[in-house]
C-alpha cells in the first residue's frame, strides 16, 4: 500500500504499538508513531501541545525507514524534538 493511500485512509498499516506515555519536550507532548513499511519502519510521530486550552495535534511523517522499531521509535523522537526546535508552534499552521 502506498504512502498516499495511508495519509489519506485507503486502509490500515501495522504499526508498532506507541508507548503509553507521550515524551515531554519544551512544552509539546511526542508519541512517536513509526509505520511498518516492506523495508522497515517509516519515522512517524504525533506532536500534541495544549494552546489556550486547546489541544492542536500533527502528524510528522519522514522518508526514513529504520530497520527495527526500536530504532524508528528513537528516531521519531529525535526528528520530532528538532522540528519543535526549528518551527515551534508554526507545526500547527
Amino acid at each position: 500500500m502506498s504512502l498516499l493511500s495511508r495519509l489519506f485512509g485507503g486502509g490500515s498499516s501495522s504499526t508498532p504499538a506507541p508507548k503509553s506515555e507521550p515524551v515531554a519536550h519544551e512544552g509539546y507532548r511526542i508519541y512517536p508513531e513509526p509505520a511498518k513499511e516492506s523495508g522497515g519502519f517509516r519515522i512517524g510521530a504525533r506532536i500534541e501541545k495544549d494552546i489556550d486550552g486547546e489541544t492542536k495535534s500533527h502528524q510528522m511523517i519522514r522518508a526514513d525507514i529504520c530497520t527495527s522499531a526500536e530504532q524508528a521509535e528513537e528516531a521519531s523522537i529525535g526528528k520530532a524534538k528538532q522540528l519543535i526546535d526549528q518551527q515551534g508552534d508554526k507545526i500547527f499552521g
